[in-house]
């Protein structure tokens, strides 16, 4: 079973609305217009694609972002830099399979030549404890607790300093950027279309 991890596309919104959406109380539904806005607003939004089928995803958000979160604007409002981890689904049917430590091993080699922090929140109302040890163990620290203002639900803020950030900004990102190569682009360079 080969698994592909690859930038979003057009044609995934369905497949990822559907996979959003049956993926019970640790997921806040979306509909189109949301994961359109994504598309176009995330730095990363990736799905996990196997044997053609679309089994996961993760979106990401940069602190520019003209995203209304309570719980990203928590971040902005105490890290001038991160890269913001808005949600991560993996179907049932492929859970427990290590997808979500592959989605994180993606994004955090994608974080850590941007920024020096990724952070995300977990669900407290309901306690989601296989999430909280899920990031406990990938490195994950709480920083925090949160009531988000959309539903009163408390959340558990987390946070993984990305130290190999202080290496690229020292000899890169402070001495023309990073080199152009493919692997190192944002998925922002190149617009999607969004009809």
């Amino acid at each position: 079973m080969a698994i592909a991890i690859r930038d979003v596309r057009d044609n995934d919104l369905d497949a990822v609305m559907a996979l959003n959406n049956g993926a019970g109380q640790g997921i806040l539904p979306l509909d189109a217009e949301q994961i359109r806005f994504f598309i176009r607003e995330a730095e990363y939004f990736r799905v996990a694609e196997v044997e053609g089928d679309v089994v996961g995803f993760l979106i990401a958000m940069l602190p520019d972002a003209p995203y209304t979160s309570s719980n990203f604007l928590w971040f902005r409002q105490r890290h001038p830099q991160f890269l913001y981890v808005d949600r991560i689904v993996v179907a049932g049917s492929r859970r427990g399979a290590g997808l979500g430590r592959i989605f994180y091993a993606d994004v955090t080699s994608y974080a850590e030549t941007r920024v020096p922090l990724l952070c995300c929140e977990v669900f407290l109302e309901p306690r989601n404890d296989a999430a909280l040890l899920f990031h406990g163990t990938y490195g994950f620290q709480e920083v925090g607790q949160h009531a988000m203002t959309e539903s009163g639900r408390k959340v558990s803020m987390l946070a993984k300093e990305l130290p190999s950030y202080d290496f690229v900004n020292r000899q890169y990102l402070q001495h023309g950027g990073l080199p152009d190569e493919t692997w190192l682009g944002s998925r922002r360079a190149a617009p999607v279309s969004t009809h």
